[in-house]
């Protein structure tokens, strides 16, 4: 496990600790602060008012835009669970490798204030809509607040579990495919502001190294962040130019680089080595992607409110139809679980739920387990 990542679990455990020694209570509040090891959430009812609000305006259109997110769901539950099987034989017969499901930990997989902003996006969206729907379908609401679980924030809508139960199952289902829809819709959202209101602002200014791998040429001659704007005197500024470039290289071929590097220009030299998927043709091994400018200057202001978009838009597409996984006690798996109740008997219904959650879990495990597994290096 490399030093790094040690060095952040140990953060992260010892400020859990010292949080839970000053405010840690077992007994669960209806409002305020309740912190356990590793969760703490933050409770209020103040923010109902302003649900109700919002959900009073106009019932049956909320109830319109549920019933799209039931369709949603399903629909997102079939696509969710044919990518993670299909991923899961890729790892299967790559002997480990591969995996479909990358960890989310802002600072490590993904950066670390961009993450955070698209995390909080995330939430709030899902959960807002959770509730927002519930009201309108006259279920009442426990309260509303913010959860951090581990270094990950969030906020929550806490409806009555009783009352939710006792609901129409179109009702539950409403509620349940809510919080997915909102993440969708939000993505959209962002695509649609990226491309309208960003993109037309940025041009390309060469090849970020994203990411070099261990074994790779570049490994210890290139860094994370240089950006490469020429290749043997040839000028490189969008991906499809890099593409086009390494793919008339051959193994073994010396390739002069002109790299930016903390502002400044240098030129090196690197030796190619075999690509994995086509030995005949030259690799650098690096995660490359594409470095961008602004046309109107203001790089301060522009190049974040790209990528805080950008972000916004993969972790709301990305962890909305993830949780649609038909797997409780995510959303999809409620659905399913809410589905099997009322159709079939249950004698049935049992074993098919069990069997379901079996092959979920099998599934999860052998596209989480390579991810985890990268991360401990």
């Amino acid at each position: 496990m490399n030093t790094v990542l040690i060095t952040v679990i140990a953060g992260i455990a010892a400020f859990w600790m010292i949080l839970y020694a000053l405010f840690g209570r077992k007994e669960e509040k209806e409002e305020g602060l309740t912190v356990d090891m590793f969760i703490a959430m933050w409770r209020t009812k103040r923010l109902l008012g302003f649900i109700d609000g919002i959900s009073r305006k106009n019932r049956k259109l909320w109830r319109v835009y549920a019933d799209v997110g039931i369709a949603l769901g399903f629909m997102g539950m079939g696509y969710v669970f044919y990518a993670l099987l299909k991923t899961a034989m890729q790892t299967v017969r790559q002997g480990g490798q591969g995996g479909g499901v990358q960890l989310v930990i802002p600072g490590l997989t993904i950066p670390l204030w961009y993450g955070l902003i698209g995390l909080a996006v995330v939430m709030i969206v899902h959960e807002l809509s959770h509730g927002i729907v519930a009201r309108a379908e006259g279920l009442p609401l426990k309260s509303v607040g913010l959860v951090l679980l581990a270094v990950i924030p969030g906020a929550f809508v806490e409806p009555d579990e009783e009352e939710l139960e006792k609901a129409p199952l179109r009702a539950r289902l409403r509620v349940y495919g809510a919080g997915s829809l909102a993440n969708v819709v939000t993505a959209f959202i962002a695509v649609l502001i990226i491309n309208l209101a960003i993109s037309p602002l940025l041009q390309p200014s060469g090849i970020l190294v994203s990411g070099i791998l261990d074994d790779g040429p570049a490994y210890g001659i290139l860094q994370n962040g240089d950006v490469i704007t020429a290749m043997d005197g040839v000028q490189i500024q969008k991906i499809d130019e890099f593409i086009d470039f390494m793919n008339k290289t051959k193994p073994g071929q010396t390739v002069t680089l002109t790299v930016l590097r903390d502002g400044k220009e240098l030129n090196v030299n690197l030796k190619l080595g075999a690509h994995p998927e086509n030995p005949e043709k030259g690799y650098i091994g690096i995660y490359p992607a594409q470095s961008v400018t602004s046309k109107v200057g203001l790089d301060w202001l522009v190049l974040p409110l790209f990528f805080a978009f950008y972000w916004i838009y993969v972790l709301n597409i990305g962890i909305g139809l993830m949780n649609l996984f038909p797997l409780v006690p995510l959303d999809g798996g409620r659905m399913l679980d809410d589905v099997f109740k009322r159709y079939l008997p249950e004698g049935i219904a049992n074993p098919v739920r069990y069997f379901t959650i079996g092959v979920g879990l099998f599934l999860l495990a052998l596209n989480l387990i390579p991810a985890i597994m990268n991360l401990a290096g």
